[in-house]
């Protein structure tokens, strides 16, 4: 929890940053990648995993002996992030995401549809929408090469909209604490495509709770042409602008209705074109795949709920996905009966939300859990603690906001 006790700039005069700087801490992240990259049967993760456990171990030794947090921490960034992916890039290896954006961007310039026609084997299915290829066009354009790899692109474009969307203050310090979260650290080296899709929904989010309703619709309906996992922070978002109207019901429904209405826009013009170029094979890709509805099986197995019923029961798939529905369904009911009243409380309510739909689906994985870690860092990056301490107290008063902020605009 330490990582997200992220200082204002006053509090940065006032005390010590309440950053990850304990031995304790780096000494947990050394023991997790140690464990990565002794386990893992994934080149990259091994790789990730000795260079991130040297690079964790170093920033435990020098917080152990006194070191500042902000050197430790740079410590940690670099040997968890800079350096393994400087080697994975030397010798062109990366997760297989990065093989499939790259592959759909070339397909998307060539064929004017990022899906292969008739896939047989997992590593020919593409479970993104096609908004996923811009990040591969650097590389279908000048060819492979270290600076048009897509997951350099990938990454800037998180750490971009991350960035962007916390306060002027928060700008450098809380992406750099983020990015040596082991959870964060691996996909910026070997590659992960929920990276730019987490960074996107906080953007969103970010300007839906300022009132900029136009700009919130962009981020999101890019967020949406990304991937699926992005599109439950368009309800979150417009039950957001409906209740920030100042207790003035039309202002709040006419924002939500232009946000809407943006994302829509966004959305379709970078997915319509590719999908209607092949419906059958946009629907394989990304609708049957994902839901396991093809003959060949995702490689997307971690041993949550969801994949445990599909596999475990006969009928667990029919069950994981009935549990899926539920979950939405309870999201949906939260947002009418207690729509969150900041940015802050929206971001917390998508991250509870997308943390059950990981749970229940059946082809899902550990890394998907970025999306609710990357939400719940921000959410609280939004309003840091003056002191680590004090985290609990923030926790109590983000939950308490929306009730606080109703009673205000009734009255």
């Amino acid at each position: 929890m330490a990582l997200f006790a992220l200082p204002t700039s006053p509090d940065l005069r006032r005390d010590r940053p309440a950053l990850p700087g304990d031995a304790a801490w780096w000494a947990f992240c050394a023991a997790t990648a140690l464990a990565l990259g002794a386990f893992s049967s994934l080149g990259p993760h091994r790789v990730w995993g000795t260079a991130a456990a040297l690079g964790y171990t170093a920033a435990a030794v020098l917080a152990a002996r006194g070191r500042s947090p902000r050197t430790a921490g740079a410590v940690a960034v670099t040997g968890a992030v800079l350096l393994p992916l400087l080697v994975l890039l030397a010798v062109d290896r990366a997760q297989l995401e990065v093989d499939v954006v790259a592959r759909s961007a070339g397909l998307l310039l060539s064929e004017g549809t990022p899906y292969l026609e008739r896939p047989t084997v997992p590593e020919d299915f593409n479970p993104y929408l096609p908004g996923m290829a811009a990040f591969g066009i650097p590389e279908a354009v000048a060819g492979p090469g270290p600076l048009t790899d897509p997951r350099l692109w990938m990454g800037a474009a998180f750490l971009g909209a991350f960035a962007l969307a916390l306060p002027a203050g928060a700008r450098h310090e809380a992406p750099r604490w983020l990015a040596a979260c082991p959870l964060v650290a691996l996909p910026l080296a070997v590659g992960g495509v929920d990276l730019p899709v987490a960074g996107l929904m906080c953007l969103g989010l970010a300007r839906a709770g300022q009132g900029r309703a136009g700009r919130a619709g962009l981020a999101l309906g890019v967020a949406a042409a990304l991937k699926w996992t992005a599109w439950p922070a368009v309800p979150v978002a417009l039950a957001l602008l409906a209740t920030a109207g100042g207790g003035d019901g039309r202002r709040g429904s006419r924002a939500a209705l232009r946000c809407g209405l943006v994302a829509l826009l966004t959305a379709a013009a970078l997915v319509l074109p590719a999908a209607l170029r092949d419906p059958g094979a946009f629907r394989t890709h990304v609708v049957d795949f994902p839901l396991g509805l093809t003959g060949a099986v995702s490689s997307a197995a971690s041993p949550l709920p969801g994949h445990l019923l599909a596999t475990q029961l006969p009928g667990g798939r029919t069950l994981a996905l009935l549990l899926l529905g539920v979950s939405a369904l309870l999201l949906a009911v939260s947002l009418l009966v207690r729509p969150p009243a900041t940015g802050a409380a929206a971001a917390a309510r998508l991250a509870l939300g997308l943390l059950l739909a990981i749970a229940f689906m059946p082809a899902t994985r550990f890394g998907y859990l970025v999306h609710p870690l990357v939400l719940a860092a921000w959410a609280l990056a939004r309003q840091p603690p003056a002191h680590p301490l004090r985290i609990r107290e923030r926790v109590r008063d983000l939950v308490r906001e929306p009730v606080r902020r109703r009673k205000q605009a009734s009255r």
